[in-house]
């Protein structure tokens, strides 16, 4: 007699139990939708030229390389808190280059900052028969995050005057993702006099503000915006675009300080820690601003190539004024845009993965290669 108990394939319940879960609170993981085209452009002979995702393609820069590694002697647990050299060091940009006056003490360290957009309506006790509210274009796991609270995500159209019954939590995205939209200071001002009139937490995920073209974004923390006070407000900032430290999961949170102090105890219940190295490399990485410039420039030009062969091939360029991405539009359906690009060996992400507004636009990463941009724009304009 065979020995159920000890076979390592799951059970016919088990797995109906996790596609009943999974479907019933997640929509399909976008990019698997993408798989097809992907391989229609890996095809080309040249190969693929991959600006689906802005993941970073360049080297980390040594410095950060080298306080990782002479950290790496780490036995034991770090603090989910942070070291305070990090905290200050996070605490100095802030003031050197976002002009936000901001206390270390309000400073949490995090597993970059995706982990925290997924879980931070949980985190806060945002729950069932409560709202979320997103941009309507967004970054997906703003969704995905109140989904898995077991809260309600409401997408957001700009100017949309949302009823603010049951709004627990507001997302904004400054320089956004897909678009590389900006929000003025006058807009950001409105946002915040709203959440703080309805009594919700308003969080602006601020991963590409360095990252401005034409035009310098402002954080929702600066006293411009919120007066000087950050109550009812957080920002999330990243490593991984402007430093490559993508592979090192390196960000931050900050902003009220009674907030920030109750994530801090939810996430030493759940032992989510930033490790020690990474910390030490994330202090390097804030107190210098030389690498950022030279990374900039790199993407400036990457962008200015890219830009140019679009609309030689005919494309219209939207919004795009920060950020690390062009959205693109040949006014059709944006799956028939990815085919078309797909066939000369360039991926790109449909617009559609970020909402239904984006359904005639696509996303164009510059985060490739000095060489795989070149490659594009060979195609582009021939």
């Amino acid at each position: 007699m065979t020995d159920t108990h000890n076979s390592t394939a799951p059970s016919a319940s088990a797995e109906g139990w996790a596609a009943r879960r999974v479907s019933g609170r997640l929509p399909e993981f976008p990019w698997d939708r993408l798989e097809p085209l992907k391989a229609k452009a890996a095809a080309h002979p040249d190969g693929i030229v991959d600006l689906s995702v802005g993941t970073p393609v360049d080297p980390t820069p040594a410095l950060i390389r080298d306080a990782l590694a002479a950290a790496a002697d780490s036995p034991g647990y770090p603090l989910t808190y942070g070291t305070a050299a990090v905290r200050e060091s996070a605490a100095g940009w802030l003031r050197r280059r976002l002009g936000v006056a901001a206390d270390p003490a309000a400073i949490l360290p995090v597993i970059g900052t995706k982990e925290l957009v997924a879980g931070l309506p949980a985190q806060l006790g945002v729950g069932p028969g409560d709202k979320v509210l997103h941009p309507a274009l967004a970054y997906p796991t703003y969704d995905v995050g109140a989904r898995l609270a077991g809260a309600e995500p409401v997408p957001v159209a700009d100017g949309e005057k949302p009823d603010p019954d049951g709004v627990r939590l507001v997302w904004i995205n400054s320089p956004g993702n897909p678009h590389g939209a900006v929000r003025t200071a006058d807009e950001l001002r409105e946002m915040v006099a709203w959440t703080r009139s309805i009594g919700a937490i308003l969080v602006s995920d601020e991963c590409y503000i360095e990252l401005g073209w034409d035009t310098e974004p402002v954080s929702v923390l600066h006293p411009d915006v919120c007066g000087g006070s950050h109550d009812g407000l957080l920002a999330l900032h990243s490593l991984s675009k402007r430093s490559n430290l993508a592979g090192y999961r390196a960000g931050f949170v900050t902003g009220d300080p009674a907030v920030v102090r109750e994530l801090l105890a939810v996430r030493k219940h759940a032992g989510m820690i930033v490790p020690g190295p990474v910390q030490e490399a994330m202090r390097v990485a804030f107190d210098d601003d030389a690498h950022v410039a030279e990374q900039k420039a790199r993407y400036g030009a990457r962008r200015a190539l890219l830009r140019g062969a679009l609309e030689s091939a005919g494309f219209r360029i939207d919004h795009s004024e920060a950020s690390l991405y062009l959205w693109a539009t040949r006014d059709e359906e944006c799956w028939d845009t990815v085919a078309w690009l797909a066939e000369r060996g360039v991926l790109v992400a449909p617009g559609e993965f970020y909402g239904a507004a984006g359904t005639r636009h696509v996303r164009v990463a510059f985060t490739a290669t000095d060489e795989r941009v070149a490659a594009a724009v060979a195609r582009l304009k021939g």
